[in-house]
Parts: C-alpha cells; structure tokens; sequence
C-alpha cells in the first residue's frame, strides 16, 4: 500500500467514524423532528383530536428525554478527559538539536513538525494528541516551525492547521542509539504527522477519544447514588457507540501507519534496517535491567538514578559475552542520540524516577524512604542491604516457629543467626528424601498421564519448608501494611488532577507476586551470601544482566541456585554443604543483620 493508498484508506475509516457520530445525532434529534411536526400540525388545525394530543404529549415527552440524555452524553464526551501516557517533556531549550533533528526530518518527509517532544520509560515511540484543554495550553511553537505553517495555510487560503501531536521517544532509544539510527527510526513516525493533520482523521480521533474518556469516568468510583445512576446509562451508550466504531478506528489508524512507513521509505531506508535491530536488542536489555536490576532496588525503598546509562552497560556486557552481538559494541564510538540533549544525567534521572513510578508503583518524588542510587553505590546500598533484611527476616520467623539450631543445646546461650540454624531446619531425614528413581524423569514418558506427571513435578510436601514459607508470606505482608502510605499524586496537584489513574499505579507490573517457596529460595540464598561475606571475604556485587551476585575472589559465583534448590525443595543439604566447605564459609559463625 502506498502512502496515498494508505492515506486515502485512513481517511475514508474517519469518515465511517464520523458517520457514526452522525448517527447517533440523527437518533438523538428525531423524536424532536417527530415532536415538532406533531406541533406544527396541532397549531395549524391538520391533525385535530383526542388520540393526536395523546400522541403529541407523548412524543414530546419522549423527544425532551431523548434530547436530555444526548445532551448528558455530548457533555460528558466533550469534556471527559481522554488518557494521557506518563511521560517526561522536554523544552526546545533543553534539546535545541533534538528538536533540529526532528524538524529536519519533517522536512525531508513533507510533513507538519510535532508540536513538542516527551520522553518515555520504554521501547517505543509514537504520536499522541495532546490538544484537549485538560491537558494543558497548546505549547508555542518555534519559530521556524510556525514560519512554515503560516506559508502552508496562505497556500490554503488561510484555513487555520490543527496542532500537531507530541512526539514521544523511549528514553532508552536514546541512549543506546546513534545519532543516525535515532533519526531513521523515528522518520516513519514522523511521518505520521501529515495523515494525523486531514480533518477528517482529526475529528474521528478527538471522537474515539472522548468515548473512550467518557467510558472511563462512567466508570470511576466513588459517585453518588444519582450520579451512578446518569452515568451508568452514559456508559452505556458510549461502549455501544465504541464498539461500533472499533473495526473503523483500528483501519484507520493501520492506513495511518501505512502512510507514514510509506513516506518515511525515501528517508535513510539502508539503515533502518540496521536500527530496526537494534530496536530489538534495546527492548531485551531494558526489559532484563527493569526485573533484574531494578526491581531489588525499588523493593527495598531506593531506584537507580541512571537507568538509561545501566541499559547501554547492560548491552555492552551482552555483547562481551555473546559472539552474535559483538558487532553493536563496536557502534559506541560513534556519536550517541543523547549528546542531543543538553544534560543528559537530568533527563534520565526523571525518566528513571517515572520508570519506577509505572513499574513498581513508587511515590512520585525522592524522600527519605525512596531515595535515589547510583551504581556504584548500588552493591553496597541495594545488594548487601537487601541480602541482610532478608536473612533478618528468615530469623525472625525461625524465631517465631520457636526454632532452634541442632547443634546448641538447651543450657547454652543461643548462637544468634547463623547459616547453620537454616541448614539443620530445612535438612529433611535422608530416608525420607526422594530417590533417583522416584522421579518421573528416569521413567519413559509414556507411562505417565499429563496429570501424573504435573503431581510428580511438583514440589514434594515438606512441613518444615511450607512453615517457613508461610511464616515469610507473612511477615511481609505485614511489613507491607506496616509502610506509610504515599500520596499517589505529585505535589501541587490533588489525585484528581492526575492525568492518568494514580489508584492503578504500578501501570505496569513487572513481575507477580512472589510465591512461598520462591520467598524461601530467595531468603536462604540472602543467608548464604551474607555468611559468604562475613567468614569468606565474598563481596556484594552488580550483574548487569542478572542483578546483585555475590563475588568471590572477584568472580561471580553462579553455581548456587541448585544448590539452594535442591536444599528447599527435596532437603538436601549436601550439595550446598560442600559448596560452602570448598570456598570456606563457615555456617555456624554468626553473622550481621540489619
């Protein structure tokens, strides 16, 4: 499909939209029209008689409802206030060479500029109208930009351009990308901005929009019984208008982007190719640093300041490590898309601070509980503090289930935490371990039906594992409800100036929560760690791809997690026994808590 193709198909969806709004306008006036006629011929003596009165009374009554409810429809339409993303402007004056960049390629692709340009906590980029008056007065356009418009709209006979949408950009585009890649990723968005300026799609927008607004303050909570009421039925009609208008909507905005990605072919083809790669392999390491690295710190109350500089680390160590990606790490001599932005470190402090906000939830301002970290910091304030809460933690319910080590007896004082204490709990009776053979693996498939094999993959029951595990669910639920509640909205602003849904924040959620015996994985692994460092010399330290590690002898120890598993889910402690004697810690030393 070409870009008139696809800006004809575009404009001819609008249009089936925009007939739809008509629609339902013919609909809401025709009781009028049938109520007016009736008038009309009671004034002039035509339609004469009890059974016409009767009809009259009732068809105006019925056309004063129907105009009422299409009046409460319209309203709440056109001023619902349509989905804004979460996102972090940047001013001309804070990236001049951006917005050159931009506009340059507007230029090249024939097309309006964007009005402003906004960065997001992700991989992607987009258009989005921002033209409703709850979003804010229109942002002046720069000069060069509004010399243009004005010769477009002299050659138009003066007819005023509706605004031009924001540009949004995934931050981490930014900083991953070169100058170069950056532009030929964005020209096919861009580019969208010629098809977004018809009327026609305009108006068909600003439609789907409101409905979509409308259908979401229908359904807010916290209304009265009278405004649930008119609003239930508002709702109504504007899911039922919305469905119609879905099939239309969706090939609209698919020729739209026809259009554009067919425009934006003249513009660096060759080398979107090359970036359109490097798209991909952004979205795979900002994804594994949000879980991975992140994640840790925003559980224990601190976000890493530098996100976007930790994904460009990220894919330098994928690429040191994997031979199909050591072509990218040669692109990092060249110049990166964010030396476009006058202070870089300001922008992706903002960009990680929102990032946190969307994914975990987070207040909306650094404070005393939710204070920023840099990555050097980051093994010290977020590694070792995370591994030691933990093990304060798994205590804590050792304690509570009244649990004592084997290896102290009832007169001695006790032997405070030790990774001893842990290993003689969760040491099940060696008769009562599974053998080699009791499991489904040594056995052809087979002889086994899908719902016995799902029993036997199953983790085996085992009191002294599923104990713990509960006391840990526990006890983090109540250090949860313990927290103090954060305001949901920035300061300056009440939660109902939100421009999106603060009670639903984390927008995104990374991960589900944890489960009871991935809670004591991880609980057991913090106590071996933390017996590591304090009798081994181990050391706390960043993985860029898998998060906190524990070092020793400056090498990464990844031959844990077995072990750790094979002592949580079938009570072994062998494995991890010999573990620990060959790097020489020592269980039943005490070590440090929180």
């Amino acid at each position: 499909m070409g870009a008139e193709a696809g800006a004809r198909a575009a404009r001819s969806r609008a249009v089936a939209v925009l007939r739809i709004r008509g629609r339902a306008v013919a609909l809401a006036l025709l009781p009028a029209a049938a109520s007016v006629i009736l008038l009309a011929g009671g004034a002039t003596g035509h339609l004469k008689g009890g059974g016409w009165d009767a009809t009259r009374l009732a068809v105006t009554v019925l056309a004063v409802l129907v105009l009422l409810v299409g009046a409460a429809v319209a309203l709440v339409v056109a001023r619902a206030r349509p989905a804004l993303s979460p996102t972090v402007p940047i001013a001309e004056e804070t990236a001049p060479d951006l917005y050159r960049l931009v506009r340059d390629l507007a230029d090249r692709l024939d097309v309006p500029a964007p009005s402003a340009i906004a960065l997001t906590p992700d991989c992607d980029s987009w258009l989005e109208d921002r033209t409703h008056p709850a979003h804010g007065p229109p942002r002046p356009a720069p000069e060069s930009a509004r010399a243009g418009r004005d010769v477009r709209e002299a050659g138009d006979g003066g007819a005023k351009a509706p605004t031009a949408p924001v540009l949004v950009i995934g931050s981490p585009f930014l900083w991953w990308m070169r100058v170069a890649e950056l532009r030929a990723v964005l020209a096919p968005v861009v580019a969208g901005t010629g098809p977004s300026a018809h009327p026609d799609i305009a108006a068909a927008r600003r439609f789907v929009r409101g409905l979509d607004a409308a259908v979401a303050v229908a359904a807010a909570p916290g209304r009265g019984p009278l405004a649930r009421l008119v609003l239930g039925g508002v709702g109504r009609i504007a899911r039922l208008m919305l469905r119609g208008c879905r099939v239309h909507a969706a090939e609209m905005e698919r020729g739209v982007a026809a259009a554009g990605a067919e425009r934006a072919q003249a513009v660096d083809y060759g080398l979107r190719i090359v970036a359109q790669e490097q798209v991909g392999l952004a979205y795979a390491g900002w994804d594994r640093l949000l879980t991975r690295v992140a994640l840790p710190a925003w559980r224990m109350g601190r976000w890493p300041s530098r996100l976007d500089v930790g994904v460009v680390a990220a894919l330098t160590e994928l690429s040191r490590r994997d031979r199909l990606a050591e072509g990218f790490a040669s692109r990092l001599g060249e110049r990166p898309a964010c030396d476009l932005l006058e202070e870089p470190g300001a922008v992706d402090e903002a960009a990680s601070l929102l990032a946190a906000r969307l994914f975990h939830g987070g207040p909306a301002e650094p404070g005393p509980d939710w204070a920023p970290v840099d990555w050097h910091e980051y093994p010290d304030e977020v590694v070792d503090r995370t591994w030691r809460a933990d093990a304060a933690r798994l205590h804590r319910v050792l304690d509570t289930l009244g649990v004592r080590s084997t290896r102290t007896d009832a007169s001695s004082a006790p032997e405070g935490p030790t990774l001893a204490r842990v290993l003689d709990h969760l040491a099940a009776d060696p008769e009562a371990r599974p053998e080699s053979g009791d499991r489904p693996g040594d056995a052809a498939p087979e002889t086994y039906t899908d719902a016995e094999l799902e029993a036997l993959l199953a983790p085996a029951p085992r009191p002294e594992a599923d104990s713990l595990s509960a006391g840990l669910s526990a006890e983090l639920a109540r250090e949860e409800r313990a927290r103090p509640v954060e305001s949901s909205a920035p300061a300056g602003k009440s939660p109902d100036d939100a421009l999106w849904d603060e009670g639903a924040l984390p927008l995104f959620p990374l991960q589900p929560p944890r489960g009871g015996r991935e809670l004591l994985v991880d609980h057991v692994t913090a106590m071996v760690c933390c017996a590591a460092v304090d009798t081994a010399g181990a050391t706390p330290g960043l993985d860029w791809l898998d998060g906190p590690a524990l070092l020793v002898d400056g090498e990464r120890a990844g031959d844990l997690a077995p072990r750790v598993l094979s002592l949580v889910e079938d009570g072994d402690p062998e494995p991890l026994k010999g573990w620990l004697a060959r790097l020489g810690i020592r269980p039943e030393k005490p070590v440090r808590l929180v």
